[in-house]
């Protein structure tokens, strides 16, 4: 885990999680537990220690995909709590799922919650798990709810039991197997895991109440019987748990206090606690057991989390992979230029509630300008290049090979940092949209007769533009004002209203600039407009240019943030950028733009 907050930080914003975990460490709640070194049942932690972790959370993804801004959120919650209340929050996959489960997914999860700036280390020992881990406490536990009888085998067929399950306005019908003795339905049960079952041919339901108002209370599935080699125990197992069975169990082993999840649990917290409470009346779980708490979960706008949805988009070649800077992803949003200390400032920013929202993709711009600001490197970069030559250069400095020395400090606000060199000559490079051949009012950059100062060099007054056979400027003519460079006595004395970056054609980069765009071109993408979300994709989500940037940004090394004046957050490249081949990306512009 990551040191408990400095206590000279100001205080974390309030909610109603903080203050759940704050009344239960006042009334001591957990206070009492015993920690046997590791997830286990009662008596191994009843053979324990005192728990050394005031509270225990844990981030529990499925293996089936790369993990996405809102997966990102709940990281930062989960382990953001931990931390802050001297607690441990454990790294757990829930693989009870085989056949959508693989290895790649694992190692990515592992990479972005390490990237992120959480470990799952504490106290000596890594609370690095997996739900498979528990298998066979879970086959334990459902023997005992069937000897109970709270559990029994069912062979009824998927559509038999959809409509036996009844709807809102009718209860459900209890199931012909229902009834069978607990000696019946261990015998069928055992069946079920030695494989003389075939797949979908029976599944162990908890037998609760077919005619409560709660759906998911009429008799779930707890365990179906599934043939497929799971990523971590093999073809040990042909049953395997239904994810709301194992999720309890799991918690509960762990010593979670709180199990934080999303609102769309919220229905499933009534069984969450039955089963628990089933298990502890039995001693095989640690008493007091995890309790649930949910909220909503996180809704971008121009986004969309499905993981499926994100699969479809990859295969289908609309994006170049789960790390294309336009997916939510975080490793695309780690490609895209965002760091771990903006990902975490959006996240407190947001907040925790109990209410779904959509949250305006521009905070979360926001967080990343706020972030890399103080950061960032500035250099000079012209993204749609327009040559400007200086007519009177020669005159003025004695020959038109001249090439003058100037330099801008590498940080405005933190001068240690020293400077950065580059040179002013007779050819410039300028953005296109810094001449006007008739300026539109409040216009101050270049046009015929204007004056403007080329920042950090010299004054140069606008004296006409060439243009093809198709009217299209390609050359745009100034004069050098002498005696007007940046920083030298007098250069003040010319007073003049525009200021535009720029570099020169004699020591340029040529640089391969990615602009990147939403990706979707509606704020709520595949919502209720009735389209496919693939009709909703912003054609215009990329941008590619070859642009020209200051010398500094040779030596730009992959995944460097800097702020190119005036155009915003780029970074180097996380895969594509070489120093001979540099490669950038647009993470953020100066100022929100996002729904303008």
């Amino acid at each position: 885990m990551n040191a408990p907050a400095d206590k000279n930080e100001l205080p974390k914003p309030s909610n109603f999680l903080r203050q759940v975990i704050e009344k239960d460490l006042e009334h001591g709640t957990y206070q009492q537990r015993k920690w046997g070194g590791g997830p286990g049942d009662a008596q191994h932690h009843q053979q324990g220690t005192p728990d050394p972790a005031k509270i225990r959370t844990r981030f529990p993804p499925e293996p089936n995909g790369y993990l996405h801004v809102g997966h990102a959120k709940s990281i930062c919650l989960n382990f953001g709590l931990a931390r802050d209340y001297g607690g441990v929050c454990h790294m757990r996959f829930d693989d009870t799922n085989p056949e959508k489960e693989d290895q790649e997914y694992v190692d990515s999860i592992l990479d972005a919650v390490k990237w992120l700036g959480f470990s799952w280390d504490a106290n000596g020992t890594s609370h690095y798990y997996h739900a498979s881990d528990y298998f066979d406490f879970m086959y334990r536990a459902a023997e005992y709810l069937i000897t109970t009888g709270n559990a029994y085998v069912d062979e009824q067929s998927a559509d038999e039991m959809r409509h036996n399950r009844g709807d809102f306005g009718r209860p459900g019908t209890n199931s012909p197997y229902r009834a069978r003795t607990p000696q019946e339905n261990l015998a069928r049960f055992r069946e079920m895991k030695d494989g003389k079952l075939a797949d979908g041919a029976a599944v162990l339901r908890a037998k609760i109440d077919m005619a409560s108002p709660n759906i998911n209370m009429r008799d779930p599935a707890i365990y179906r019987i599934r043939r497929a080699t799971h990523h971590n125990t093999g073809d040990k197992w042909c049953i395997y748990p239904m994810y709301t069975y194992a999720h309890p169990i799991e918690d509960a082993l762990e010593n979670i206090t709180h199990s934080i999840c999303t609102l769309e649990f919220e229905d499933q917290r009534p069984f969450y606690d039955w089963l628990l409470d089933r298990l502890a009346e039995g001693g095989l779980i640690s008493q007091p057991h995890p309790r649930q708490y949910e909220f909503a979960r996180l809704n971008l706008t121009y986004v969309i989390t499905s993981k499926r949805k994100l699969k479809a988009l990859v295969d289908e070649k609309h994006v170049t992979g789960w790390d294309d800077p336009r997916m939510p992803t975080i490793v695309g949003l780690r490609r895209r230029g965002y760091t771990p200390e903006s990902i975490q400032l959006f996240a407190e920013r947001i907040g925790v509630t109990k209410s779904d929202s959509w949250i305006d993709y521009s905070t979360l711009e926001a967080a990343l300008r706020d972030d890399l600001d103080p950061k960032a490197a500035r250099a000079m970069a012209v993204l749609d290049p327009l040559k400007l030559v200086i007519t009177n250069w020669g005159e003025v400095m004695g020959s038109d090979d001249f090439l003058d020395a100037c330099s801008a400090p590498v940080h405005p606000h933190d001068a240690a940092r020293g400077r950065r060199e580059f040179k002013f000559g007779k050819e410039i490079w300028i953005e296109r949209t810094d001449y006007e051949e008739v300026p539109p009012k409040g216009y101050n950059r270049l046009y015929p007769g204007n004056k403007v100062r080329m920042k950090y060099g010299h004054v140069i007054t606008c004296t006409g533009a060439t243009k093809d056979a198709d009217g299209k400027v390609v050359e745009v003519q100034a004069e050098l004002v002498p005696d007007t460079k940046s920083g030298t006595p007098g250069s003040d004395a010319v007073k003049v209203k525009g200021v535009i970056t720029w570099v020169a054609a004699a020591d340029a980069l040529t640089a391969e600039v990615r602009l990147y765009d939403r990706l979707f071109s509606v704020p709520q993408p595949d919502t209720s407009s009735g389209k496919d979300y693939h009709e909703e994709l912003n054609p215009e989500s990329l941008k590619v240019v070859t642009a020209f940037v200051e010398p500094s940004l040779k030596s730009a090394q992959r995944d460097e943030k800097f702020q190119f004046e005036r155009h915003g957050y780029f970074v180097a490249d996380l895969k594509d950028h070489a120093q001979d081949v540099p490669v950038f990306n647009r993470a953020a512009g100066m100022k929100d733009s996002w729904g303008k």
